[in-house]
């Protein structure tokens, strides 16, 4: 017990890679069964609900209300939950294989205010750990392309936005924790993200009507998975680095290849096989104080 009261930052952030790694792959079965993309928000935002109540619960229901606390909290919910919605605007526009690489780099955003403003430093199996982390996740993001013809530059502005709004998100919830409970910065994110569901329906199509309604009860307990990742790595940044959570946290697809190998004999390509090393080397690594 006493190692992990120690460690408790890494059995967190561990708890966030493996929860949304099995959320990934739940995710995409859940697609193919027909659940529709454009509802995947607004089910996720009500499935933070319980987890914004579990936590002010095990926080003996005190919420700090302060303006600090109030702009911190709402601040990154909205980086959060706003960033969703933008990265589902330029999915529209531009290309996925292109997107996702791009946005999943966000941690480097985290990192470099991380080191230029909380002064975090890391040793040097860890600074390894982290180089390695980001090469990671941008070969596991990696999709193929395709000869879809792209034209403008909005999807590009966009994906820029979500990566910049996640990488301060990052850092903001770090920042906060040290001003405020973790409990509270979690409901105030739960907040934000259901205040935001009336955008998000602006967004759907008539594809909702013809979704069953036990389909959307899988969406659910699927999308508790995602909200229970984001509630650890609160925890997670509370009691360690942001330097070392940030690019941990983005390993997560690790876990959903792996289930994917194991349970439906998907082999990954040649680009994400070199993303599966490289994020088992990185989580050994960024481990190691």
């Amino acid at each position: 017990m006493s190692w992990i009261k120690e460690h408790r930052w890494l059995v967190f952030a561990l708890v966030t890679t493996l929860t949304w790694g099995v959320w990934g792959e739940f995710s995409e079965l859940i697609q193919q069964e027909g659940f529709p993309a454009s509802m995947v928000y607004i089910v996720w935002a009500f499935s933070m609900v319980p987890c914004a109540v579990a936590a002010l619960w095990f926080g003996g229901w005190k919420l700090d209300r302060s303006r600090k606390s109030l702009l911190l909290g709402l601040g990154a919910g909205l980086l959060g939950a706003g960033g969703q919605l933008v990265l589902f605007e330029a999915l529209r526009f531009g290309p996925a294989y292109i997107v996702f690489p791009f946005v999943s780099m966000s941690p480097m955003v985290t990192i470099a205010l991380s080191l230029a403003f909380l002064r975090e430093r890391a040793n040097r199996v860890q600074t390894v750990g982290i180089v390695v982390a980001l090469a990671a996740i941008f070969f596991l993001s990696w999709q193929d392309g395709s000869d879809t013809h792209v034209s403008g530059y909005v999807w590009l502005v966009l994906a820029a936005l979500v990566f910049i709004a996640w990488g301060i998100q990052g850092y903001i919830m770090k920042f906060a924790n040290g001003s405020m409970s973790a409990e509270s910065i979690f409901f105030y994110m739960a907040l934000t993200g259901v205040m935001l569901v009336p955008l998000a329906w602006t967004m759907t199509g008539p594809e909702v009507a013809a979704v069953e309604p036990g389909l959307y009860v899988k969406g659910f307990f699927t999308q508790m998975l995602n909200s229970i990742g984001a509630l650890t790595l609160v925890y997670a940044y509370r009691y360690g680095k942001a330097i070392i959570v940030s690019p941990m946290q983005g390993l997560a697809p690790l876990i959903t290849m792996v289930l994917s190998l194991a349970i439906f004999a998907v082999v990954p390509g040649p680009m994400l096989l070199i993303g599966l090393v490289l994020a088992a080397v990185a989580l050994v690594a960024l481990s190691i104080e």
